[in-house]
Order: C-alpha cells, then structure tokens, then sequence
C-alpha cells in the first residue's frame, strides 16, 4: 500500500499563511494542505476551512477529524492562548510555541526579565501600570524614548516620542484612554536604540536551532519612514550587512543564551524565534521577540527557501531538527511591497474588487492578505491586501520586477510604499552568504 503524503493544517488568513500554504504545497512530502480559516488566496492553492484562528477547541477537532499530519500556527494570538498545549495535550503535532514559551512576544515585560537573566544586550526599560508614574520615569529619560505596550498590539504597540509633550499624549492614550485595551495593562518606557533594524529569525526544537535568511521590514506607512506604525509595508531578504559572522554573534550573544534561560525556567521552546533586532555601534542588541514567522517577513524567507519547509517544521515539532540536512537557498535577492486599504492603519472600507491580478507575469508572486472570493471575484478585506514579491539576482531587478507588477493591480483606495529596498540600491552591496545550523 501506497504511504500517505502529509496532511498539514495552516492556522491564520494573512500574507504570512498564504505564503506557508504556498511554500508547504511546494514540499514533495505533502499531499494535502488545509487553511484555517484563510483569504481569497489560500482558496486558489488549498482548501479553506471556516474556522477562526482563535477556536482552538475547533481547530484541534477539525485536525483530529482531518487526519492532520502537522499544524502550522501562523499567528502570535492563538498561540498565546495555548493553542499549542491543547494540540499537545490532544496528541497532536504542531509547529509553534506553548502559551509559557510564547510569552516572549505576550509580555514585553516578562521578554525584559528573560534577557535580563540571560545577559542578553537589550535596551535599558522600566516597566509602568499608571500615568502619575510613568510621567515621573519620564524625568529621568532621555529623549527620543519609545513608548511599548507589553501586550500584544498586533505590531502597533510601540511608539518613538521626540518631546516630553509627544511622551504625555501616547502614554495618556495607552494608560487612561486605553487606547491599546489590555495590551497596555503594562507598559515599557525604553531607552532608544540608533542603527538599522533586522528580523532575524530561527527555526528551533528547543535544542538545535536552524537560521533562515535575515530580512529587513518597513514599519511605518510612508515613504521615508513616515506616518504611524503598521504591520509591516514591505520588507527584503537577505540583510546585506549581516555577514556570516554577524550571524553567529547573534546565535552566540542573543539566540542561544534565551534558549538557556527559557530551559532554565522549565521551557522548551519549539516553533520560530523571532528577534527583532537593532544593529548598534555596540552590536545586535533586541528590540523585541516575536513567537512566530514574521510578516511580512516569511513573504520574502520563503521564496529563498529550497529546501522542503514541511520537513524542516516537521523535524523541529518532532524534536529532531538535528537529522535536518542544512538549509538550501535560491542565489538572489527577494522584495515584497505590501498594497494597503485607504485609511490604513486607521479606519478604512473593505469589499472593493481587485483589478489586475490576472494580468501579472509569471516572475512575480502575490500572496494575500486582507482578501476574500465574493461571487467569482476577489475583494479586498483588510488593511493590509496583498504581498507583491519578486526574487531577482539583484535588489534594482527584484523591485522593478514588483513595482513593475503594482503598475497593473488596482483597487480604490489602493496605498503602498515606493522605497522599499531603495536604499540597498543605492548602496549596491552584495547579498550576504545564507545561514548555518547550529546548536543552543
């Protein structure tokens, strides 16, 4: 009898999901990939099941009604709610962290205390609950300051403030107004760090730790990095100036040594680590940890990526991401430009058809995010809509390739931005040599 290829449940219904069922359908050992529950893209690729991220009692039934060989848990939400314990607990596999270990992206606070013990270079942070307190940490800060929430806040819960005044409006927004809701129960007053931003991101058992190309992602909505923090407008892949050696600074100063201290406290984390990091004169130093792909990140990984992603997430649920052969990546560059609504990341209209998407050539990719089928069609339905990507052997080839592919989509309201990966064009540098496997 004929053995059966993998069944794999995708939890989620962003760019990033899209981007997984795409590279996990690529897999020679996957026969069958299910999405829970989602967009207009999955639909095209895979088999959408109406079931919301966070039903976790209904997403470990479907899994055992499925026969589901593998979850893949997409989002930071369902996994803060222990949507992996209630697999583990049900004898199912999945790939992402317990609700213990996936309080390094839940609690900033508690993420602080990690490093803190771990020794690992971080910004200086104190932590408040109430505004007559906050404002007298304020006199003792220098500014610029950032303003985070420990909770999460769906990537919006950090705030640079250039003045005191600035400071007083964010923290009476977050801590009176509740503007972030529970997110901001706690929040951080951190020292600001000056360089250039990394997502570093690694694949873990707990024990070995497998590094995917680094990449590079554009918070704020406009061009220059201008107007409010968003979810992520755009990113690319490889950093160029993370050479192999800066590579293993960051698996030796930072990975390794949260690992430990996670150990030493009792977890063992498996699933993506993901350290948002700021490249300093002093070093890589942590602005934040995230507790699963990032997006939109994996939009720009996994395009790289060669190797069979189902064997790889597979092999670190199983804890035997040792037996994994090293990573293989495609020569080149990838670059992904996030269409957004109007209004964004504010208020905006969703249902709008999308023009064009029939249209685009063959070099480039399009994963969904904010979307839906309605009636034959494919309407936006989100803030952020689509992830136009293109791998080229240079970063000028790879954006004329998405800019050139925009030219052709239309919807109302449509807004991106027109510089990401610019200024690696201008600087011209080489892409960096890919990652290497190494052990905590």
């Amino acid at each position: 009898m004929a053995r059966r290829g993998l069944t794999v449940l995708v939890v989620g219904s962003g760019g990033r999901e899209h981007a997984l069922v795409w590279a996990l359908q690529r897999s020679p050992s996957v026969e069958r990939v299910l999405v829970a529950p989602g967009n207009g893209g999955t639909a095209a690729i895979a088999e959408n099941l109406p079931i919301p991220a966070t039903d976790i009692p209904a997403l470990v039934a479907t899994a055992r009604d499925y026969r589901v060989d593998l979850t893949v848990v997409g989002p930071e939400e369902p996994l803060a709610r222990g949507l992996a314990d209630a697999f583990h607990e049900a004898g199912l596999l999945v790939f992402g962290p317990t609700a213990a270990a996936a309080r390094i992206e839940a609690s900033k606070a508690w993420a602080k205390d990690v490093m803190r013990a771990a020794g690992v270079p971080t910004a200086h942070a104190t932590i408040v609950t109430a505004l007559e307190e906050a404002l007298s940490v304020l006199d003792t800060m220098r500014f610029p300051l950032v303003i985070k929430a420990s909770g999460l806040a769906a990537g919006k819960g950090a705030v640079v403030v250039n003045d005191r005044a600035e400071a007083e409006r964010v923290l009476h927004w977050m801590l009176v107004e509740r503007g972030l809701g529970p997110a901001a129960d706690q929040v951080l007053l951190e020292e600001y760090l000056a360089g250039r931003e990394v997502s570093f991101l690694v694949v873990t058992d707990g024990t070995t730790v497998v590094p995917l190309q680094p990449a590079r992602d554009y918070k704020r909505l406009g061009d220059g990095d201008t107007g409010p923090n968003t979810g992520g407008m755009g990113a690319y892949a490889p950093v160029p100036e993370v050479t192999p050696e800066l590579q293993r600074e960051i698996l030796e100063r930072i990975i390794h040594p949260t690992l430990t201290e996670l150990a030493r406290r009792g977890i063992t984390y498996r699933g993506v680590l993901y350290a948002g990091l700021m490249l300093t004169e002093r070093g890589p130093a942590v602005l934040e940890f995230n507790c699963r792909f990032g997006d939109p990140e994996t939009q720009v990984i996994l395009p790289l990526l060669e190797s069979s992603l189902a064997d790889l997430l597979l092999a670190a649920a199983r804890g035997e991401l040792h037996s994994v052969a090293p990573l293989r990546w495609r020569p080149g560059v990838s670059v992904t430009v996030v269409l957004a609504s109007g209004g964004y990341p504010g208020s905006y209209a969703t249902g709008y058809p999308i023009e064009g998407l029939d249209a685009l050539p063959d070099d480039v990719l399009v994963f969904h995010a904010g979307t839906r089928r309605e009636n034959g069609r494919i309407v936006t339905a989100g803030g952020r809509v689509l992830n136009v990507t293109a791998v080229a052997p240079t970063f000028a080839a790879a954006r004329e390739r998405v800019y050139a592919a925009i030219d052709h989509i239309r919807f109302p309201g449509m807004t991106y931005r027109r510089d990401i990966a610019l200024a690696e064009v201008e600087s011209a540098i080489k892409p960096t040599a890919p990652p290497t496997t190494g052990t905590a």
